[in-house]
């Protein structure tokens, strides 16, 4: 059987924790491959919502979550949300989490330097989260990072503290930011070792043994493409490779590993922080998309930016990210208003163009090319099959699907995880 991967198709916030934990009741391993607590899914399950950051989804269903090495791992976070889940019934432990040895650490340092770097942006911010996200990753590609392997070896431990301090406070004096001291950090780091080591194991080794037992996994995304920090609006973007491919890398699999890739995207589109946004509304059906969805980030608690649906974004995202078939959520968002629109390409000094451009500027200057299409009258709101969504519903999937390229798969029309309409089991490839 075929393996899966979820990514988001847009700037994230797409619903991808439900899709997953729906997935999930029928994979044995859920892997999580890239990013870090900056990302947020939120599950709704037997009336009981979870919000999770850094735990693969798959530990709501009892599954085995993995945290594979392309994820930067702040300790005291993934403890936290431990504790908070297993106060509300889950059981998580070693038995049914793992984590890669060599997934490198988010430190106290990280967030302080991710902070006063934001600050002194002043007006041109990226709007981060200031969870160290990006320090950490850099850390990682100059060779400095603390893994999570080193806390074994205390020797070891001491001395990269010594080259990660010279490099992080000559920042942050420069910026004029309090620096830190070596053995605070140490400490702290050495206390965390018999609570992190049990979960640390090379979980390559593990997911090569699942694959030649036939064992079904899926890999589970966070933030979405136009946030990768390759072809994402950047720099408003993430700090790492957010698309299907960088599954092998993060997780420690061969890329014939990943399997069937759903995209997913909200029936409209959503942002949180800067960066250009083609679609956005600025009036009452912005602010009732917002508030019809509960639009608020799962992290943060930002209040997102609303718009229309860009299929021409995520043609793009369908393209660069090897997107299968897209799972659309948030259907009912859209019940009782008379019109929508779909941005079909974008306008640049003049030029009309199908693809958000690279350069920062010309982004900034997209100018949105929508068709109208009628809205619908009738409710989709836990709809579990086609035949009961209303006609026009199904009329605007299926202008989306040509606007995309890409089949949908499967629907969601309400937070509650049975009320998905599946087209086709991704798990038969």
């Amino acid at each position: 059987m075929a393996n899966v991967a979820v990514i988001g198709a847009q700037w994230g916030d797409e619903g991808k924790g439900k899709v997953v934990d729906w997935l999930a009741s029928r994979a044995e391993i859920v892997v999580r491959f890239q990013g870090g607590h900056n990302a947020g899914h939120t599950l709704v399950v037997d009336g009981t919502t979870y919000k999770l950051s850094l735990l693969p989804s798959g530990v709501v269903r009892g599954k085995l979550g993995i945290i594979g090495n392309g994820v930067v791992l702040d300790p005291d976070a993934l403890l936290g949300e431990i504790a908070k889940v297993r106060a509300q019934g889950l059981d998580v432990g070693p038995h049914n989490l793992r984590i890669a040895d060599n997934v490198p650490l988010i430190l106290p340092l990280h967030p302080a330097l991710d902070r006063a770097r934001e600050a002194a942006r002043g007006e041109d911010k990226i709007g981060t989260t200031g969870r160290g996200i990006g320090p950490a990753y850099e850390d990682k590609v100059g060779r400095r990072a603390i893994r999570l392997c080193d806390l074994a070896e205390p020797e070891t431990l001491s001395a990269k503290l010594d080259e990660l301090l010279l490099h992080h406070n000559s920042l942050l004096r420069g910026l004029g930011a309090t620096p830190f001291e070596k053995q605070p950090l140490l400490d702290a780091l050495l206390a965390l070792a018999p609570q992190l080591l049990p979960y640390s194991e090379p979980v390559w080794e593990r997911l090569a043994a699942a694959r030649a037992a036939g064992k079904r996994v899926l890999f589970e995304g966070a933030q979405a493409v136009m946030l990768d920090v390759d072809h994402g609006t950047y720099p408003y973007v993430t700090s790492s490779n957010t698309v299907a491919g960088n599954a092998a890398a993060g997780a420690g699999v061969g890329p014939d590993s990943i399997g069937l890739v759903l995209g997913i995207a909200k029936a409209y589109a959503t942002r949180v922080g800067s960066g250009p946004f083609p679609s956005e509304l600025h009036d009452e059906i912005g602010r009732r998309l917002g508030e019809r969805g509960r639009e608020f980030g799962t992290v943060t608690g930002r209040p997102r930016r609303c718009g229309w649906f860009d299929a021409t974004m995520v043609r793009q995202a369908v393209k660069i990210g090897g997107v299968n078939g897209l799972v659309l959520t948030k259907l009912d968002v859209l019940d009782g208003l008379p019109e929508l629109k779909i941005c079909t390409g974008y306008r640049v000094d003049g030029v009309e163009m199908r693809h958000l451009p690279a350069a920062m500027r010309a982004q900034a200057k997209a100018e949105p090319i929508f068709e109208t299409m009628e809205g619908w009258s009738g409710s989709t709101m836990g709809a579990r099959s086609y035949a009961q969504l209303p006609a026009q519903a199904v009329k605007y999937i299926r202008r989306i699907e040509e606007l995309v390229e890409a089949p949908v798969m499967m629907l969601s029309t309400s937070p509650d995880r049975d009320d998905t309409i599946a087209l086709r089991d991704p798990f038969a490839g």
